[in-house]
């Protein structure tokens, strides 16, 4: 597996500009890289290819096509007030999205926003997750984004699996979501010490080595 910091051996980037080649559990060769406006029809073929339960799951609704404005909302980043990485099959025919993460800062200048992961199917239970996720809390940090909100269905026991992981705090339950709420260093200091993730140091390696990070 590698870890870059993109093309060349450039000192200093800004953390958008870094891409991560690694690789998942089985091997499979996947691209991570941070999403942008431009990425919409990468987006909306990636949602498309969801099925209808982790449609559900990701989305609150089985429904096989999302309103444009929650697909416009989903790639209007800044890179500030929202965070999202995105990671693509480099060995897949036309290298298609098979996952994305978000984090969206509930208020200007706040500490405080929201979390959400989803995977395609065919791509889910290989540490994919645990990956953007590893991407996401570094940029987080970077840019003053310290708590994340989280919230479940309380059916999706791999969504579960991982927040627990990351040692978020259990909030609550209502109406069938549970509430969980991540300190954003504390969850990455549990993937830096998961040892057994060779994706996810791959990952943490390559956004230490191949950019500027400042935290705000």
């Amino acid at each position: 597996m590698t870890a870059t910091g993109g093309q060349g051996s450039r000192k200093s980037r800004a953390i958008e500009d870094v891409v991560v080649h690694s690789a998942l559990n089985d091997g499979t060769s996947v691209c991570l890289r941070t999403i942008t406006p431009d990425d919409e029809e990468l987006l909306r073929d990636g949602i498309a290819k969801l099925s209808a339960e982790s449609r559900y799951l990701r989305f609150f609704s089985p429904t096989p096509q999302l309103p444009d404005a929650v697909i416009e909302k989903l790639v209007d980043v800044d890179g500030h007030d929202h965070i999202a990485w995105g990671a693509i099959c480099a060995e897949c025919v036309g290298q298609p999205a098979i996952g994305a993460v978000h984090a969206v800062r509930h208020s200007e200048g706040g500490r405080v926003g929201e979390f959400s992961v989803a995977v395609i199917d065919e791509f889910q239970g290989r540490g994919l997750a645990r990956m953007m996720t590893a991407a996401l809390l570094v940029h987080c940090l970077a840019e003053g984004l310290t708590v994340l909100d989280i919230h479940i269905l309380s059916e999706n026991a791999a969504a579960k699996r991982l927040v627990k992981s990351l040692d978020a705090e259990w909030k609550g339950e209502s109406a069938g979501v549970a509430e969980y709420r991540l300190d954003v260093a504390a969850g990455l200091a549990s993937l830096r010490a998961d040892a057994d993730a060779p994706g996810v140091q791959d990952v943490l390696r390559a956004l230490a080595a191949g950019s500027d990070i400042r935290q705000r």
